[in-house]
């Protein structure tokens, strides 16, 4: 679903206002305008997000659950331009590559230990961003290359993608649990156990509710953390399990991991790059060397 920006922009205003004419204001917009656009995103979402009185207005339920997302996400988008703009000043000074977050502190620490070994003056710029982020920063030139997650349905006419391979999610238990004395376990044998979930709108969410179909509608999603770090320790903590990609679960006191399969759920990685891009021979190293680890890391022995 495309992201309705205006609406977002719309939505905050009206609730940091406190209504619609002050909105307009701030926004330099006519009432008019402002009205349409909350109307537009809400008939987008399906759901009411203001509820509308002749004195004030207030939020729903579903606009409360958006609020904090919504401030979240243009707090990210201000700081990834100002990122971006103090790039572009100092630019040809730094070798600059993006990633998933999930990647950057496991794989690429790897990578940019060589690098330094290899080059310790030359500094290095690592994005750990988004699956849109990382398509715009290689798109703008910003990053040399990324290393992502490819969707079939992803269409840049200037991007090439390069497939690594398929990594799989693994379940993550506290230690002592009674699955973690089975060799692998079933998406079936999860069924009432308290599951932490991150983040709905992450990649790796829809990831898992679309190889699972029917079946995650049986399983208990108790607890929701917004980054893998957080429900990690919600799993050493002893509050439930959670299922990561395999690159993220390095095994540490309090947590054990778990091949999972019945279905085997995985996610596509790749390199992304402009077409026309000519790597430096630094910038090459980057990439060849972090291709290389993760397909050693991915492959089941």
């Amino acid at each position: 679903m495309p992201i309705d920006f205006l609406g977002i922009q719309a939505f905050l205003a009206i609730v940091e206002c406190g209504s619609f004419q002050l909105a307009a204001a701030q926004l330099n917009l006519s009432q008019t305008a402002v009205s349409h656009r909350m109307r537009k995103l809400e008939e987008t979402l399906g759901v009411r997000l203001i509820a509308r009185t002749t004195r004030e207005v207030s939020l729903t339920d579903a606009g409360r659950a958006l609020l904090p997302r919504a401030r979240n996400a243009v707090q990210e988008l201000g700081a990834s331009c100002e990122t971006v703009r103090k790039h572009g000043q100092n630019a040809n000074n730094w070798l600059v590559l993006a990633c998933l977050p999930t990647l950057a502190s496991g794989v690429f620490i790897d990578v940019l230990r060589e690098c330094r070994e290899r080059w310790p003056d030359t500094p290095v710029r690592v994005f750990d961003s988004s699956i849109h982020e990382i398509l715009e920063l290689v798109d703008s030139r910003t990053a040399a290359f990324g290393i992502s997650v490819f969707r079939a349905q992803t269409t840049h006419p200037e991007l090439a993608i390069e497939r690594i391979g398929e990594e799989p999610f693994v379940l993550l238990c506290p230690e002592g649990h009674a699955l973690t004395r089975h060799a692998s376990v079933r998406w079936d044998d999860l069924r009432g156990e308290a599951l932490i979930r991150i983040s709905m709108t992450s990649g790796n969410s829809t990831t898992i509710d679309e190889s699972l179909g029917a079946l995650r509608e049986q399983l208990r999603w108790r607890l929701e953390a917004q980054h893998t770090a957080m429900a990690v320790e919600m799993v050493r903590g002893g509050l439930g399990l959670t299922v990561v990609p395999l690159l993220v679960a390095a095994p540490g006191p309090g947590v054990a991991v778990v091949p999972l399969e019945a279905p085997l759920v995985a996610r596509t990685l790749a390199v992304i790059m402009r077409r026309d891009a000519a790597l430096s021979e630094q910038e090459a190293f980057l990439k060849d060397r972090a291709v290389a680890l993760i397909r050693e890391r991915i492959t089941v022995p």
